[in-house]
């Protein structure tokens, strides 16, 4: 249990999404037994004790945005509801507390809302999230959480600017100073196409755990795959894309064998990718400013679409990209990327990601998926300079 504490600590550590010395777990054992920060090691035993689940992470994040939201939030607002498709599958909505709602007793007020739901946010303190059965499920609600809030922050900043104190200070420390670079510089690909499967395997593991390293996915969610012809290597469904050894499936590709039944949740598309463009290789991660984007609209207000994420239509484009609607799964994903992604090589589905293809190896698909983020950062913060112009003129 320890091991999997300092795993999951080092995890947060190395992502950057957590301050380091302000990261605690809990774990029922024959006893309760925590880590990290004694004081919120203390509350995390406190809160843990009082539910019915194995693990606990109480953690501040590195940025502040998941305060903010809690701060610029209607006074009788009591929620964070985010537009991107994680939330609305895992997190569905993120509950908070503000600092005076804590009362005399924070860890049972914790434990009341956290006792029905994976994560919340605690103002002053951080994310806090459970793991049903494991260390690994509390620190992959965390890191949800801790994803979602980037993506509403950002999405609501760029809408109405900074409404709280200490916003505009933080912002451009995250802006020129904790966002980095992004590049495949330095990274090493096979030359394809690939036919045997160790090597197959062995680079699937190596990309997937690249694509981790550079910040183009939050390690469980997004899936990877390669096609030698008869055969369709794809990641399992809530594999770590860091840690895939021995979590990657051969699937036939006539659909023969019922060994898909533990491939990823993508596997639909990816084959239906495969069989439209010919490509060999497929990756699909989050790249959080390619999310943010595919949800921002200009004909927003002049549309009846309601559920855009399901039910639009139209093909739109960011920097020569395509962006489609589609539900994960055999959904939309399925039916929609197929037909847009060849040409350019890369599509973007609204609020979940980014798809990229390399017809012999991973080197094309991967410098894809760092083009699309970079391109999508850079019109962001395009946009938020243009906005904050305009604000100053008016």
């Amino acid at each position: 249990m320890i091991d999997q504490i300092i795993k999951y600590t080092d995890k947060m550590i190395a992502d950057r999404s957590a301050l380091p010395g302000q990261i605690a777990f809990a774990a029922q054992d024959d006893v309760i037994i925590s880590s990290g920060d004694q004081s919120l090691s203390s509350l995390a035993e406190d809160i843990l004790s009082r539910l019915n689940c194995l693990a606990l992470t109480a953690a501040r994040p590195a940025l502040l945005f998941a305060d903010f939201l809690v701060q610029r939030a209607d006074p009788d607002q009591h929620e964070i509801v985010p537009r991107d498709t994680e939330t609305r599958t895992f997190l569905h909505d993120i509950p908070f507390l503000r600092r005076s709602e804590l009362g005399p007793d924070p860890a049972g007020t914790i434990a009341e809302i956290l006792g029905s739901r994976k994560g919340m946010v605690v103002e002053g303190i951080g994310i806090i999230a459970n793991g049903a059965l494991t260390v690994e499920q509390a620190y992959i609600n965390w890191s949800s959480v801790f994803h979602s809030t980037f993506i509403k922050y950002l999405e609501d900043v760029l809408d109405k600017g900074f409404l709280v104190p200490g916003e505009a200070e933080a912002f451009d420390h995250f802006r020129h100073q904790w966002l980095l670079p992004l590049s495949s510089q330095g990274l090493t690909f096979r030359t394809g196409p690939l036919s045997g499967k160790p090597d197959i395997l062995d680079e699937i593991t190596r990309v997937g755990r690249y694509t981790v390293q550079r910040g183009l996915v939050d390690s469980f969610f997004g899936n990877i795959s390669y096609s030698n012809g008869d055969l369709l290597y794809i990641s399992q469904t809530a594999s770590s894309l860091d840690e895939l050894s021995g979590c990657i499936d051969p699937v036939p590709f006539e659909n023969s064998s019922t060994v898909g039944i533990t491939a990823s949740s993508e596997l639909v598309a990816h084959r239906s990718i495969f069989e439209t463009t010919g490509c060999r290789a497929i990756l699909h991660g989050h790249p959080r400013f390619a999310v943010v984007m595919s949800m921002l609209c200009e004909e927003k207000e002049n549309c009846s679409v309601k559920d855009c994420w399901r039910d639009c239509s139209k093909v739109r484009f960011l920097g020569g990209t395509p962006v489609v609607a589609g539900e994960i799964g055999a959904g939309g994903i399925a039916k929609n990327v197929p037909p847009v992604i060849g040409q350019p090589g890369r599509a973007i589905v609204y609020g979940h990601g980014v798809f990229s293809i390399g017809m012999e190896d991973f080197r094309e698909a991967f410098q894809a998926l760092v083009d699309v983020e970079n391109w999508c950062r850079g019109e962001y913060f395009r946009r938020f300079d243009e906005r904050c112009k305009r604000r100053v003129e008016m």
